[in-house]
């Protein structure tokens, strides 16, 4: 396929490869100090070009910068939330270290390096400031880059993704703040106007866009439930409708408390309006910095000292909390959250399930008293030995 042939420079003798490429264009390589080096390169190529794998050298030297926005664009198919996520992640932290950079020079070496520069705040951002960033904003924005370098791979401008298996920092999962029956009605009678929108969250376990984009049409009042189809997310300052966060339309139940709260929210609104808010405009999500939640909590921790800090999000866990305390079934929870899968629940949720050992240790105990018929200790054989009772079949 190629030929090998030396060379004479200032630094001694060198050899060159020349060879054609799968597409029959002549190509070299030179500056190789041993003809074995040479031959090994020569052998690596053409068992390549064999294979279908073959790169050409050429390709690599595309830069991040050139290929991230193409990258970017063919994310036609997320959220725009979470889109704009990722193009913040890209402009801010993957562009600024490694835009100019051609993607046949990034080693993986490089990319640990990076990472850890991200989690100690050494990092350079577009911002300028540094600061150390969490587990999960470390491993979404290398995210970014393995995407990226995924596309190059894909595209055989690489032969394999030098950003791959890199060690990433370990999510430590928060401690999660549930509410009581009583504590939620405690938030909400200080919620003022929102009051039904805090029960709401509490109990249905719906997401924020999914509350505030509810429509009129979407309650089915005679079965008590209500149609998840829309969702309102908060993207580059803009609120965008779309689908729900697993593209799954879903119908959860509500409590029959709620029934009269609902119909005055719905009182004089159309089919189409919205259910809370004006019926027009979609709620924004309350501000941290001293919004009507944040005094809600407040208020609500001068009247109860165990009262827990959460986000308007945690009412979502509250919702499953409640529920599963009450009996449902994990299959049951998991449909009214709309995860995908009951696993996922139960991995949400596994310190709420904690208590089902004792209970299963419990049934099982109570289940081999009702079966085994009979004295365990008393009754004796014909020769006065102890015989413990069999269970009848």
């Amino acid at each position: 396929m190629g030929s090998i042939e030396p060379y004479g420079t200032g630094d001694g003798k060198r050899y060159r490869v020349r060879y054609r490429d799968p597409d029959r264009k002549s190509r070299e390589k030179g500056g190789f100090r041993r003809k074995v080096d040479a031959e090994e390169y020569l052998a690596s190529v053409t068992v390549a070009a064999a294979r279908g794998e073959y790169v050409d050298p050429n390709s690599g030297r595309m830069t991040v910068g050139e290929l991230g926005p193409k990258w970017l664009a063919s994310h036609v198919h997320i959220k725009p939330s979470w889109a704009a996520t990722i193009e913040g992640a890209w402009r801010t932290h993957v562009e600024p270290r490694w835009g100019s950079t051609s993607i046949n020079k990034i080693r993986h070496s490089d990319v640990q390096a990076w990472v850890a520069d991200l989690s100690a705040g050494r990092a350079v951002r577009a911002t300028g400031a540094r600061r150390p960033l969490s587990a999960s904003s470390v491993i979404r924005i290398y995210g970014v880059l393995a995407g990226i370098l995924d596309i190059a791979v894909k595209d055989r401008r690489l032969n394999a993704n030098p950003a791959r298996d890199v060690r990433l920092p370990r999510k430590v999962p928060k401690k999660r703040a549930y509410l009581s029956h009583a504590q939620v009605e405690l938030l909400a009678s200080h919620s003022g106007q929102h009051a039904t929108l805090v029960r709401f969250l509490a109990y249905t376990g719906l997401r924020w866009g999914e509350v505030t984009a509810l429509r009129v049409r979407h309650l089915d009042t005679l079965k008590r439930r209500l149609n998840v189809e829309e969702n309102a997310a908060r993207a580059k300052g803009k609120i965008v409708v779309g689908t729900p966060k697993t593209h799954e339309r879903r119908s959860v139940p509500y409590p029959a408390f709620l029934a009269v709260e609902l119909a005055v929210q719905c009182e004089g609104r159309e089919r189409e309006h919205l259910i809370f808010g004006t019926g027009l405009s979609h709620l924004n999500p309350p501000s941290a910095k001293g919004g009507w939640y944040v005094r809600a909590i407040e208020k609500a921790q001068a009247v109860d000292a165990t009262f827990p800090v959460l986000t308007v999000h945690d009412l979502r866990h509250t919702a499953a909390s409640l529920a599963i305390s009450s009996g449902a079934n994990v299959k049951a929870v998991q449909r009214m959250l709309g995860h995908k899968s009951a696993a996922m629940t139960l991995d949400t949720y596994a310190d709420l399930f904690e208590h089902d050992q004792d209970t299963v240790a419990e049934a099982l105990d109570k289940a081999r008293s009702a079966a085994v018929v009979g004295e365990m200790w008393g009754q004796r054989g014909d020769e006065g030995a102890s015989v413990v009772a069999l269970p009848r079949r």
